[in-house]
Protein backbone atom coordinates (compact mmCIF):
# COMPACT_ATOMS: atom_id res chain seq x y z
CA UNK A 1 0.00 0.00 0.00
CA UNK A 2 1.25 3.53 -1.17
CA UNK A 3 1.45 6.13 1.24
CA UNK A 4 1.58 8.83 -1.87
CA UNK A 5 -1.57 10.86 -2.14
CA UNK A 6 -3.04 10.14 -5.90
CA UNK A 7 -2.26 12.29 -8.19
CA UNK A 8 -5.01 14.21 -9.45
CA UNK A 9 -5.35 16.27 -12.79
CA UNK A 10 -5.26 19.72 -13.02
CA UNK A 11 -7.96 21.64 -13.52
CA UNK A 12 -6.47 22.99 -16.56
CA UNK A 13 -6.21 19.52 -17.96
CA UNK A 14 -9.49 18.30 -16.91
CA UNK A 15 -11.26 19.54 -20.27
CA UNK A 16 -9.14 17.06 -22.41
CA UNK A 17 -9.58 14.14 -19.70
CA UNK A 18 -13.28 13.98 -20.28
CA UNK A 19 -13.52 14.82 -23.97
CA UNK A 20 -10.22 12.12 -24.89
CA UNK A 21 -12.35 10.36 -27.50
CA UNK A 22 -13.35 13.76 -29.27
CA UNK A 23 -9.82 15.04 -29.63
CA UNK A 24 -8.37 11.19 -30.58
CA UNK A 25 -11.54 11.51 -33.49
CA UNK A 26 -10.15 15.07 -34.35
CA UNK A 27 -6.69 13.82 -34.46
CA UNK A 28 -7.49 10.73 -36.72
CA UNK A 29 -8.85 12.57 -39.40
CA UNK A 30 -6.10 15.49 -39.31
CA UNK A 31 -3.68 12.85 -39.47
CA UNK A 32 -5.74 11.21 -42.86
CA UNK A 33 -6.35 14.42 -44.09
CA UNK A 34 -2.78 15.15 -43.81
CA UNK A 35 -1.62 12.45 -45.79
CA UNK A 36 -3.96 13.23 -48.34
CA UNK A 37 -2.20 16.50 -49.38
CA UNK A 38 1.14 14.96 -48.95
CA UNK A 39 0.33 12.72 -51.94
CA UNK A 40 -1.46 15.00 -54.17
CA UNK A 41 0.51 18.49 -53.02
CA UNK A 42 -0.55 20.52 -55.92
CA UNK A 43 -4.32 19.61 -55.90
CA UNK A 44 -3.95 20.35 -52.18
CA UNK A 45 -3.17 24.04 -52.53
CA UNK A 46 -5.07 24.53 -55.71
CA UNK A 47 -8.00 23.18 -53.32
CA UNK A 48 -6.65 25.64 -50.88
CA UNK A 49 -6.19 28.32 -52.96
CA UNK A 50 -10.07 28.36 -54.65
CA UNK A 51 -11.54 28.08 -51.36
CA UNK A 52 -10.03 30.75 -49.39
CA UNK A 53 -10.99 32.54 -52.87
CA UNK A 54 -14.59 31.77 -52.03
CA UNK A 55 -14.21 32.71 -48.52
CA UNK A 56 -13.09 35.95 -49.25
CA UNK A 57 -15.43 36.48 -51.84
CA UNK A 58 -18.15 35.65 -49.27
CA UNK A 59 -17.00 37.80 -47.07
CA UNK A 60 -16.35 40.81 -49.24
CA UNK A 61 -19.98 40.63 -50.69
CA UNK A 62 -21.45 40.44 -47.31
CA UNK A 63 -19.62 43.41 -45.65
CA UNK A 64 -20.12 45.07 -48.93
CA UNK A 65 -24.13 45.00 -48.27
CA UNK A 66 -23.54 45.85 -44.93
CA UNK A 67 -21.40 48.44 -45.36
CA UNK A 68 -24.07 50.02 -47.35
CA UNK A 69 -26.32 49.50 -45.76
CA UNK A 70 -24.92 51.45 -42.71
CA UNK A 71 -23.98 54.37 -44.85
CA UNK A 72 -24.21 56.97 -41.81
CA UNK A 73 -21.89 54.73 -39.46
CA UNK A 74 -18.24 56.28 -38.67
CA UNK A 75 -15.84 54.63 -40.98
CA UNK A 76 -17.85 54.35 -44.00
CA UNK A 77 -14.75 54.65 -46.63
CA UNK A 78 -12.80 52.60 -44.65
CA UNK A 79 -15.02 49.39 -44.28
CA UNK A 80 -16.42 49.87 -47.93
CA UNK A 81 -12.43 49.66 -49.58
CA UNK A 82 -11.99 47.11 -46.98
CA UNK A 83 -14.97 45.48 -48.64
CA UNK A 84 -14.18 45.61 -52.12
CA UNK A 85 -10.37 44.77 -51.43
CA UNK A 86 -12.14 41.45 -50.13
CA UNK A 87 -14.22 40.72 -53.35
CA UNK A 88 -10.61 41.46 -55.46
CA UNK A 89 -8.90 38.99 -53.23
CA UNK A 90 -11.70 36.54 -54.02
CA UNK A 91 -12.18 36.87 -57.64
CA UNK A 92 -8.20 36.72 -58.52
CA UNK A 93 -7.70 33.19 -56.30
CA UNK A 94 -10.87 31.47 -58.01
CA UNK A 95 -10.04 32.97 -61.20
CA UNK A 96 -6.00 32.12 -61.56
CA UNK A 97 -5.60 29.77 -58.39
CA UNK A 98 -1.76 28.54 -59.80
CA UNK A 99 -0.96 33.03 -59.22
CA UNK A 100 -2.36 33.04 -55.96
CA UNK A 101 -0.21 29.88 -54.86
CA UNK A 102 2.57 32.17 -54.24
CA UNK A 103 0.86 34.62 -52.26
CA UNK A 104 -0.49 32.11 -50.43
CA UNK A 105 3.23 30.68 -49.61
CA UNK A 106 4.02 33.51 -48.28
CA UNK A 107 1.17 33.96 -45.93
CA UNK A 108 1.52 30.59 -45.22
CA UNK A 109 4.78 30.76 -44.12
CA UNK A 110 4.49 33.64 -42.06
CA UNK A 111 1.72 31.56 -40.75
CA UNK A 112 3.83 28.68 -39.91
CA UNK A 113 6.64 31.12 -38.31
CA UNK A 114 3.70 32.54 -35.91
CA UNK A 115 2.10 29.09 -35.24
CA UNK A 116 5.57 27.76 -34.09
CA UNK A 117 6.51 30.12 -31.81
CA UNK A 118 2.84 30.09 -30.55
CA UNK A 119 3.16 26.17 -30.41
CA UNK A 120 6.40 26.26 -28.37
CA UNK A 121 4.95 28.94 -26.05
CA UNK A 122 1.77 26.96 -25.35
CA UNK A 123 3.71 23.17 -24.75
CA UNK A 124 6.21 25.46 -21.87
CA UNK A 125 2.90 26.47 -20.14
CA UNK A 126 1.68 23.22 -19.99
CA UNK A 127 4.11 21.61 -18.93
CA UNK A 128 3.20 21.04 -15.46
CA UNK A 129 -0.55 19.94 -16.79
CA UNK A 130 0.13 17.72 -19.45
CA UNK A 131 2.05 15.13 -17.11
CA UNK A 132 4.84 14.85 -19.39
CA UNK A 133 2.94 14.83 -22.94
CA UNK A 134 3.45 18.66 -23.40
CA UNK A 135 6.98 17.60 -25.24
CA UNK A 136 4.51 16.96 -28.31
CA UNK A 137 3.17 20.70 -28.42
CA UNK A 138 6.88 21.37 -28.39
CA UNK A 139 7.60 19.24 -31.31
CA UNK A 140 5.12 20.69 -33.30
CA UNK A 141 5.87 24.17 -32.86
CA UNK A 142 9.27 23.32 -33.63
CA UNK A 143 8.26 21.36 -36.88
CA UNK A 144 6.12 24.77 -37.96
CA UNK A 145 8.89 26.46 -37.15
CA UNK A 146 11.18 24.66 -39.44
CA UNK A 147 8.82 24.41 -42.17
CA UNK A 148 8.86 28.02 -42.26
CA UNK A 149 12.62 28.22 -42.99
CA UNK A 150 12.41 25.44 -45.52
CA UNK A 151 9.77 26.78 -47.79
CA UNK A 152 11.03 30.33 -47.92
CA UNK A 153 14.62 29.09 -48.60
CA UNK A 154 12.72 27.08 -51.67
CA UNK A 155 10.68 29.84 -53.47
CA UNK A 156 9.96 30.83 -55.81
CA UNK A 157 9.97 27.31 -57.70
CA UNK A 158 8.01 25.65 -54.03
CA UNK A 159 4.99 27.46 -54.89
CA UNK A 160 2.79 24.99 -57.07
CA UNK A 161 3.82 22.18 -54.49
CA UNK A 162 4.85 23.72 -51.11
CA UNK A 163 1.17 24.80 -50.34
CA UNK A 164 -0.36 21.34 -50.35
CA UNK A 165 3.04 19.21 -48.78
CA UNK A 166 3.24 22.10 -46.55
CA UNK A 167 -0.18 21.79 -44.98
CA UNK A 168 -0.14 18.04 -45.31
CA UNK A 169 2.47 17.68 -43.00
CA UNK A 170 1.51 20.23 -40.46
CA UNK A 171 -2.05 18.62 -40.26
CA UNK A 172 -0.19 14.83 -39.72
CA UNK A 173 2.08 16.57 -37.21
CA UNK A 174 -1.34 18.50 -35.46
CA UNK A 175 -3.23 15.02 -35.98
CA UNK A 176 0.06 13.03 -34.01
CA UNK A 177 -0.11 15.17 -31.46
CA UNK A 178 -3.96 15.25 -30.58
CA UNK A 179 -3.91 11.40 -30.93
CA UNK A 180 -1.03 11.50 -28.47
CA UNK A 181 -2.62 13.84 -25.98
CA UNK A 182 -5.60 11.79 -26.10
CA UNK A 183 -4.53 8.80 -25.72
CA UNK A 184 -2.36 10.03 -22.57
CA UNK A 185 -5.64 11.48 -21.24
CA UNK A 186 -7.31 8.22 -21.57
CA UNK A 187 -4.55 6.46 -19.71
CA UNK A 188 -4.49 9.08 -17.14
CA UNK A 189 -8.36 8.90 -16.20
Amino acid sequence: MSLKPPIMPSSQSRPLLSQWGIFLAEGIILLILGCVAIVVPLLAGLVTTVFLGWLFLLAGIIGLVATLRAREAPGFAWALISAILAILAGITLIWNPLQGLLSLTLLLTAFFAIDGILMVVLAISHRRSLSGRWEWMLVNGIVDLILAAYIISALPGSALWAIGLIVGIDLVFGGATLIAMALAARKDS
